[in-house]
């Protein structure tokens, strides 16, 4: 086990082994059950979510258990990283919460900044549920018009990362919640094959 990972490191893990599942599938069943956190597991974390995001006036029904996607075949052209990677996701997946949306801002008229704006209702929502921020949010501007948006909120032994990317009409805002202790016993090794990709 990793004593020396940071945060950072944890959450570039989680970052990175969702993008590889929504592009090439995840691995065989999980292998790892979720530690226990009290009495505020990941149904827990799941039920705050699924309030604020229906709060926030978004539909109701899009919050996962796991990592979106997760099951699926990591298929035969996959590479061993991939594979290991994706095995690693399936692995961490009972320990994971995630909610997210994307789409065209400026179809039919709509409000670019809505998304935005409705991302912060959220948590808002996720506030008044004693999700408290850790540390100050990140917004900045980035090449071509865009934003990015990055924040950290912490539960009862669990960290959730808010994040919201904008480019011209597109934008994507996702929410995911990692267990504390299921993420504490992800080893450098596993981080240093992620962080490689």
């Amino acid at each position: 086990m990793s004593t020396t990972s940071t945060w950072a490191g944890r959450a570039t893990a989680a970052v990175a082994a969702t993008a590889l599942l929504a592009g090439c599938g995840g691995g065989g069943a999980p292998s790892a059950a979720p530690s226990p956190s009290a009495s505020f597991g990941r149904e827990a974390v799941r039920a705050d979510l699924e309030a604020a995001v229906v709060a926030a006036g978004l539909p109701r029904g899009r919050t996962e258990a796991g990592y979106p996607g997760a099951g699926r075949s990591a298929g035969p052209t996959a590479t061993e990283k991939e594979r290991k990677v994706a095995a690693l996701a399936a692995r961490l997946s009972p320990c994971v919460v995630s909610w997210s949306d994307e789409g065209m801002a400026g179809e039919s008229g709509a409000d670019v900044n809505a998304p935005r704006r409705t991302l912060d209702d959220v948590l808002s929502g996720l506030g008044k549920r004693d999700w408290e921020r850790a540390g100050p949010a990140e917004e900045k501007k980035v090449g071509g018009g865009g934003t990015y948006f990055l924040a950290m909120y912490k539960k009862r032994g669990w960290t959730l990362h808010a994040r919201y990317s904008a480019m011209q009409a597109w934008s994507q805002t996702s929410v995911m919640a990692t267990e504390d202790a299921c993420f504490d016993r992800v080893t450098d090794e596993e981080l240093a094959m992620i962080d490689a990709l």
